[in-house]
């Protein structure tokens, strides 16, 4: 038999070792694009980072093939193969064959952005790339990684470990999205954070900068990245174009059965070229597999390729990585999770029904095999389940630590952040005696003062004093954690936690991913504390904010426009008129916050509706919103007789301050002219009155279920003192609230003198402004002008009235 195999790669060279071990005696021709025969790709990695040489990795040397009668024709690409006369044209002339096989391999996705041509930017396939990677991974090299997947984050490390300064951008949310949950995605980050590289997710590539070489990556976010080289590691392409030009069937691969056989039964491929009953493979156990089935083939024997459940490791030293199954999100599944934040160890199995279908391991992975194992067998493993999570080695078991995440904080972690009481000196007032949270108030002023941090200082004496001390802190959180609201934002500050799997993790929760409780809260105090570095995540907040409209009872949507103080233009009402009619709304309603509600609307409608406004010069009025709603105001000065200040123009001013801000729950502002109060200051979340002397702020009134009138903040005499103090106040409560807790539940838990003090202190004052001034930055966008350029996302899924086609 004459067999020609186009292709030197892993797949091949372990089918021409199996062809040996069974004793093949015909003639093999072995063509290659690469002037080299089979390495070990998988060990890239190593020679990139320097741990290992190429020497070292290659499998089948010149003596190998040589003692084989194998004619290696490397770096000799074949450019046609003529399946009639049964020959392969190349540079050297026409080889006749019997048996043909295609192992060409994949071919690396280039994202297409401008700039992708510059010398400079390379992907990571083979060797040459390696090398190029190496001759610029020199100290103080700037390096981008286009993609956080498993050969993005090799190359990465690889040139990290070099000395250069990696970056890599990662289009979702987290790395490895394919092999890791975000839990797993998190510690991962983390952990190469830690030896210097920059990770930056949810970015997208929009151009590689640069006139005779790569310079820089331009994202779609406006972010610049300065590079001497950019890794393209996007994902790969079976390379099928020889197959394609033989005209043998292709779908997204070369199409192969069982035996490996292509559409030619001349003709046969394997590896990542295939496509196998309409999957695609790129890791090395199935191709093996392949190599062993095909070895069969050609030498007479029966036998049949099936895909086997495999598992992924990433090769970076000192990172302990495992995943295998399926673990997505899905009905009828559940989920065993085991945290372990002092030492970085998290362990997630999904199982459905009585088997074990997929298991994500971070920090430990040990166990790896055996739950390998047990998802690829899938037994029943319904006896196991209370020690499953543990291993086989499990000799008993115990409960998670709620203390676990206290117990990591340093000596030197504030506990307390308005009397500025560390850790250290909570243990050392505990360990002199103070017993009871009365006694260490009174010795540290912990908890003495807004009160937030008392269940975290109880953890604090709890981890001291063991089991004599009993706690009598907030309920937790949610069934997720045993942490309550106010642990949880004193920690995410404590520990810089700057994203949802960051505080998971770190603080021990309990179940994979939150739940509708907690998420949304997560969502909000990250929001709250790290403006400039977290990105809000839209689905972890309720319907009505995500799609930025309030749902009704049938389905569709009420859409408010923001009207600033309550006063609108004969063109603004022309606009709402026209929509109204446009998008057939079956009501419009004036609400009780002195703005127009439009009822009714269609979800497949708000991204045309909210255009037409915008183009009109409106903006979203936020009536869904855990965030500023209205600011109500009387006509003031300008034409009430009895009006002392100008309340409309103070009204106004304050809602183009406030609007966009995210808060623990929803924010009504009043401006009242005269004590009169026409516009009902005195039961709103911050209400103004004016007065003769200058404006009287109040705080925490209601007026819904509960029903209660304002108390008095502060009286100031100018309009911008005004506007600062009630700036700094909604970032107080910003800060400091539960989430869901209005302004008088928050006040009510922590005291109205607190707050006065709070904004007594001009300096305090200015910084809580600021602060809130920064976050607006970020955050006072108009979201229906970003969503309006998207009406693919509010489009039915399908329209169930119409009738297929016959």
């Amino acid at each position: 038999m004459r067999l020609v195999i186009i292709g030197a790669g892993m797949a091949s060279g372990r089918m021409l070792e199996q062809l040996f071990e069974a004793g093949f005696q015909g003639k093999v021709t072995l063509f290659n694009g690469e002037p080299r025969g089979n390495y070990n790709r998988l060990m890239l990695s190593p020679v990139l980072s320097g741990e290992k040489t190429y020497a070292e990795i290659v499998t089948h040397d010149d003596a190998w093939y040589a003692a084989h009668g194998v004619d290696c024709r490397f770096g000799e690409h074949v450019t046609k193969i003529d399946r009639e006369r049964k020959v392969v044209v190349s540079k050297g002339g026409e080889t006749p064959y019997d048996a043909l096989v295609i192992a060409t391999g994949s071919a690396p996705f280039i994202i297409p952005v401008v700039g992708k041509e510059l010398p400079g930017v390379c992907t990571y396939r083979d060797l040459e790339d390696t090398n190029a990677m190496i001759a610029v991974s020199k100290p103080g090299a700037k390096a981008v990684v286009v993609g956080g997947g498993l050969l993005g984050l090799e190359a990465a490390a690889g040139m990290a470990a070099r000395g250069a300064e990696v970056t890599v951008i990662h289009l979702m949310g987290h790395l490895m999205e394919r092999q890791l949950d975000p839990s797993a995605g998190y510690l991962l980050q983390k952990d190469l954070e830690r030896r210097g590289i920059r990770i930056h997710c949810k970015g997208a590539t929009k151009a590689i900068l640069g006139t005779d070489r790569v310079e820089a990556v331009l994202l779609e976010d406006g972010t610049v990245y300065e590079a001497d080289l950019v890794c393209m590691a996007v994902g790969i392409r079976p390379e099928v174009r020889v197959a394609t030009d033989a005209h043998l069937e292709i779908g997204r691969g070369v199409v192969v059965n069982d035996q490996m056989q292509t559409s030619d039964p001349a003709i046969y491929a394997l590896g990542e070229c295939v496509e196998h009953a309409g999957q695609l493979f790129g890791l090395v156990a199935p191709l093996y597999d392949q190599a062993k089935v095909l070895a069969a083939t050609l030498m007479g024997v029966e036998a049949a390729f099936k895909p086997v459940q495999t598992a992924t490791k990433l090769k970076v030293t000192g990172v302990d990585l495992f995943s295998a199954g399926d673990f997505a999100d899905a009905p009828g599944r559940e989920d065993i999770v085991f945290r372990d934040p002092g030492r970085g160890v998290y362990k997630r199995l999904v199982l459905e029904g009585e088997r074990l279908i997929g298991a994500v391991m971070y920090g430990d992975t040990a166990d790896g095999a055996w739950f390998f194992d047990k998802i690829k067998s899938g037994e029943d493993v319904s006896a196991l389940r209370e020690t499953l999570i543990f291993g086989p080695a499990f000799q008993g078991g115990a409960q998670a630590d709620p203390l676990a995440a206290v117990a990591a904080l340093p000596p030197e972690a504030e506990i307390c952040g308005c009397n500025g009481v560390c850790k250290s000196k909570i243990t050392a007032a505990v360990a002199g005696g103070a017993v009871t949270l009365d006694a260490v108030r009174v010795l540290t002023k912990a908890s003495a003062s807004c009160g937030t941090c008392t269940g975290l200082v109880e953890k604090v004496m709890a981890l001291t004093l063991g089991d004599s001390f009993t706690a009598n802190a907030n309920p937790p959180m949610c069934k997720c954690t045993d942490h309550t609201h106010e642990d949880v934002r004193r920690l995410i500050k404590a520990q810089g936690l700057k994203s949802i799997p960051a505080v998971m993790q770190e603080l021990g929760w309990k179940t994979v991913g939150g739940c509708a409780s907690c998420r949304p809260a997560l969502n909000y105090y990250l929001i709250s504390d790290w403006p400039l570095d977290y990105v809000d995540d839209r689905q972890s907040r309720f319907v009505n904010e995500r799609n930025h409209a309030n749902i009704q009872k049938d389905g569709t949507y009420s859409v408010v426009p923001r009207m600033w103080g309550g006063v609108t233009t004969s063109a603004e009402l022309r606009a709402i008129a026209d929509a109204a009619d446009r998008y057939a709304v079956p009501m419009i309603k004036v609400t009780g916050g002195q703005r127009i509600d439009l009822l009714g609307v269609k979800k497949e409608d708000l991204p045309a509706i909210w255009a037409d406004f915008n183009q009109a010069g409106m903006v979203s009025g936020h009536a869904y919103a855990k965030g500023l709603r209205t600011v109500k105001t009387c006509v003031g000065s300008e034409f009430c007789r009895f009006g002392t200040q100008d309340s409309t123009g103070l009204g106004i001013k304050l809602e183009k301050l406030l609007w966009g801000s995210w808060t623990p729950a929803k924010v009504k502002l009043g401006v009242s002219g005269c004590p009169r109060n026409c516009a009902e200051a005195t039961c709103k979340d911050i209400g103004v009155v004016c007065v003769d002397s200058g404006y009287q702020i109040s705080v925490a009134g209601a007026a819904g279920m509960d029903v209660k009138e304002t108390e008095l903040l502060v009286t100031v005499p100018t309009e911008e003192e005004a506007m600062e103090v009630i700036a700094a106040f909604v970032q107080l409560y910003r800060e400091n609230a539960r989430y869901l807790h209005r302004i008088y539940k928050w006040v009510a838990k922590v005291g109205l003198d607190w707050c006065k003090d709070q904004i007594a202190d001009p300096e305090n004052r200015r910084a809580l402004h600021d602060r809130f001034m920064q976050s607006q930055s970020v955050y006072q966008t108009d979201p229906w002008a970003e969503l309006a350029e998207r009406p693919a996302d509010w489009a039915p899924v399908a329209d169930l009235t119409l009738r297929a086609a016959e």
